[in-house]
């Protein structure tokens, strides 16, 4: 079972997201910690660690 840690960026207890992390083969989980038990996001983790890099280095422009 992964372990799921609340974002730091998470203003408020009511505002949060956590996210599981496991091996570089795994999936990436992310849920609301609101509902722990109701629907989870869930992402291969090459291509999610590929979005958070270009989500820091600002490459995804604006709308």
């Amino acid at each position: 079972m992964m372990k799921f840690k609340k974002s730091s960026y998470s203003a408020t207890v009511e505002d949060c997201v956590e996210i599981a992390l496991a091996e570089d083969t795994e999936p990436v989980l992310i849920r609301d910690s609101k509902r722990p038990g109701g629907p989870t996001l869930r992402f291969a983790a090459a291509p999610y660690r590929s979005f958070t890099r270009a989500v820091r280095e600002r490459e995804l422009g604006t709308p």
